[in-house]
């Protein structure tokens, strides 16, 4: 009877293991569901971390009970590696030869996401000082006193340019570019949005003229309160029935958010088809996490900088409860990255910023 009870226990586990193993590889490569047309669906990249731990439980479980059923979570981490290694690259640090580019990319919003810095922007001039990027590509790189920034940043960058996308009585939104190389000219990426935008700048680096997309896609419009109650649903802190309906409720923002930003990334896609003769540099807020449509859409045909050379998790957002990096960095096949970072230490806005060197080894 005991003989049986543990056999039959095994088999359920099995199950549930096999089960677990296919939610996982849904998740993992949920970055192919258009969200146009499944925007809830689309959204299942998000939960691809959860199911990689509960994998793990079992590959433990295993070792301790029936180790011959050690297949199915390796198996499972097997045909889960385009995804696993994409959400948690382990590359190793990489020498940089001489004459690379360093470019940051860099969500400051709006010089104000930290209020224990009385002076945010000083802060983060600061730092930009000590890290000295050749290039910043920044998001809502905006304030109500742009003389004064101009004339700060001036003393470090000789070429600076900001895009504002919208301008109301309640809020201002835009990206910025502050530049040791000559900004030839600049284009703004066409599609609908009502606070975000994609722009387009052509830079003169030692006689190349290389292409630099900076992009602030479409946010998630989570209110604080949304955030509170995701927090409060991730750490056991809700009733059953509330935590369902508040998941069916961020499952149809993010949803929403997801259709929206799927536009986006497929016209900066398309931009960059129609410009493939130029070194591109591809980067900035995606406001989506590494297996969504929108970061696999802008990225086909490009390297994905951290996931070739980072290492680690890469938590870009560092507001409670959000485990994602919706930051990148992306260069197409005519530069070579080195040792792409996420610097956790600087807090002085609601990102953290990701920095990546690049090497133009393939002239146009």
């Amino acid at each position: 009877m005991i003989k049986q009870l543990k056999a039959f226990t095994i088999n359920i586990v099995a199950g549930a293991n096999l089960a677990t193993v296919l939610l996982m590889l849904a998740a993992g490569y949920a970055d192919h569901i258009n969200p146009a047309e499944h925007p809830m669906l689309s959204n299942l990249g998000m939960l691809f971390p959860f199911f990689l731990i509960a994998n793990l439980l079992f590959v433990f479980f295993w070792l301790t009970f029936k180790w011959k059923k050690m297949w199915i979570p390796i198996l499972g981490y097997a045909l889960a590696y385009v995804p696993l290694t994409l959400y948690l690259p382990l590359n190793s640090s990489q020498d940089e030869p001489e004459g690379t580019i360093k470019l940051m990319s860099y969500n400051v919003c709006s010089y104000g996401g930290n209020w224990k810095y009385e002076q945010g922007f000083d802060t983060i001039y600061n730092y930009l000082k000590r890290e000295d990027p050749d290039i910043v590509c920044m998001q809502e790189d905006v304030d109500t006193w742009r003389r004064f920034v101009f004339q700060r940043y001036e003393k470090i960058y000789p070429y600076n340019d900001t895009v504002i996308f919208n301008r109301t009585d309640l809020s201002i939104n835009g990206v910025g570019i502050h530049s040791k190389y000559p900004i030839l000219r600049r284009e703004r990426i066409s599609y609908p949005s009502a606070a975000n935008g994609s722009v387009a700048y052509y830079l003169l680096v030692e006689g190349d003229t290389v292409l630099v997309i900076n992009n602030h896609l479409e946010a998630t419009h989570l209110s604080k309160e949304d955030r509170s109650r995701y927090e409060e649903m991730i750490k056991g802190k809700m009733q059953r029935n509330d935590a369902k309906e508040e998941s069916k409720t961020l499952l149809v923002k993010l949803g929403q958010s997801s259709a929206k930003r799927a536009k986006g990334a497929d016209a900066v896609h398309k931009y960059i088809e129609t410009h493939r003769q130029y070194p591109t540099i591809v980067c900035g807020d995606f406001n989506d996490n590494p297996i969504s449509y929108s970061r696999r859409t802008i990225a086909k045909g490009l390297k994905d900088c951290f996931a070739e050379t980072g290492r680690g998790l890469g938590l870009s957002y560092n507001q409670k409860g959000f485990f994602f990096r919706i930051d990148h960095i992306l260069c197409s096949d005519h530069f070579e990255p080195y040792n792409c970072k996420i610097d956790s230490k600087m807090d002085a806005s609601d990102h953290y910023p990701i920095a990546c060197r690049l090497k133009l080894v393939h002239k146009p």
